[in-house]
């Protein structure tokens, strides 16, 4: 009579684990369903694999909620405390897993307290892995380890799930803040750039991705006097566009005033730096022309220097100080003088300009532009700008923009 009752009472302890395992399924679809967080989720995971399942040891190591391949301990249990090193991803290790296996690694800071590994794959790639050490009841050791890759699978999806929500709404809302921020900027860049007998301004501007950190304007005056700047912020997405657009509110007051280039900048950098905390900066540059006395006042602060071409030659502007709100008093500053020769011509740009590539690798550098505004300056402004932007195409080819660009050309005619 022994043997039958041996059988039934391993039958019966089959049944009781495939019931377990029915009413455990059904507990956790059900807090799934019910959106219980991933916490929770651990909790009742780590409870049942303890209570139900009789386990000592367990470690489940999940991919990282914000980088597909970095791995993080989720849950353990029964862990002896060891000093793990550092810098070491765990999950890395057990990569290349593809079924259950044995481990045998006494050597090993982590490892070395667990017998087998259990992967859970999605779709052929790993999402999850249960690492198991000794059970409190050795019987039944597949049949529970049966029950534990099926338990296992349907909470590892569920965190994967949930990890993959959370970075579509972290997009979502990323791709409504870079929305936002295109339009603010929109309203902020200007769409008619003056052309007239003495002077003439042509842009290029390709943000990256819709919206970036450049930014140009101007400003005509009444007695022939013309003010025009370009600049660089950092940062993208609305907090750029909102710095921006506190910029060009400050730009346009102190210039309406007639405020002095050096008073002007003073104030710019105590503006930004106020907002910003010296967390943000700006770099800028920012040009008067007086048509009277064909005269060019300007100030560079840490912006690519522009380039001032005649039939005379070139010459680079850099005079001026450092790059604006990243300190409350500017170190120095100095106002640059330029008589200008007839037919000048100046280009402004970002630095998106020079850091283009080409297929090979090459960059734009600045030799390049200099050679190329030494060949073409006798043109207008627009013609000017649409050579140029037919030589960056050329020169790019497949290439991406690897960042936002801006281009400002003034045309000086002169009398």
């Amino acid at each position: 009579m022994s043997q039958p009752l041996t059988r039934i009472n391993r039958l019966e302890r089959e049944l009781h684990l495939r019931q377990l395992q029915v009413r455990r399924l059904l507990q956790m679809t059900q807090a799934i369903n019910n959106n219980v967080s991933a916490d929770d989720l651990f909790q009742m995971y780590q409870a049942f694999l303890r209570q139900e399942l009789g386990v000592n040891k367990m470690a489940l190591f999940v991919r990282h909620s914000d980088h597909d391949e970095a791995w993080r301990m989720a849950t353990s249990l029964g862990l002896e405390e060891v000093e793990l090193p550092e810098g070491i991803d765990y999950g890395q290790e057990l990569q290349a897993l593809k079924r259950t296996v044995t481990i045998h690694d006494p050597e090993h800071p982590l490892f070395s307290q667990f017998e087998h590994v259990i992967p859970v794959l999605h779709k052929e790639r790993p999402i999850a892995f249960i690492l198991i050490g000794s059970f409190s009841d050795e019987e039944d050791m597949f049949e529970r380890v049966q029950i534990i890759t099926t338990i296992s699978n349907v909470i590892a999806v569920a965190i994967e799930n949930k990890r993959l929500f959370r970075r579509q709404i972290e997009q979502e809302r990323l791709e409504a803040d870079l929305d936002l921020g295109a339009k603010v900027q929109g309203m902020l860049i200007p769409k008619d750039l003056p052309a007239n007998d003495h002077y003439e301004l042509s842009a290029i501007y390709r943000p990256k991705l819709g919206v970036g950190g450049d930014y140009f304007d101007f400003r005509e005056f009444v007695d022939g006097k013309l003010v025009f700047c370009i600049g660089d912020f950092t940062g993208k997405g609305v907090s750029a566009a909102l710095l921006m657009a506190n910029f060009q509110a400050n730009f346009h007051t102190l210039i309406r005033k007639r405020t002095d280039l050096y008073d002007f900048v003073t104030e710019i950098n105590e503006s930004v730096f106020r907002i910003t905390g010296g967390e943000r900066f700006v770099t800028f540059f920012v040009a008067e022309y007086d048509r009277e006395t064909h005269q060019l006042r300007y100030v560079n602060a840490g912006h690519p220097p522009a380039v001032l071409v005649s039939e005379g030659g070139f010459q680079l502007l850099s005079e001026g100080t450092t790059v604006l709100g990243s300190m409350d008093e500017l170190p120095m500053l100095n106002v640059g003088v330029v008589d200008l020769p007839p037919q000048a011509l100046i280009v402004t740009y970002t630095d998106g300009l020079t850091d283009l590539q080409s297929a090979a690798g090459e960059p734009f550098d600045e030799e390049i532009l200099y050679q190329f505004a030494r060949r073409q300056y006798y043109r207008s402004a627009k013609s000017f700008n649409e050579n140029l932007q037919a030589k960056l195409e050329a020169f790019r080819q497949d290439n991406e923009y690897p960042d936002d660009l801006t281009i400002l050309t003034c045309r000086i005619f002169g009398d």
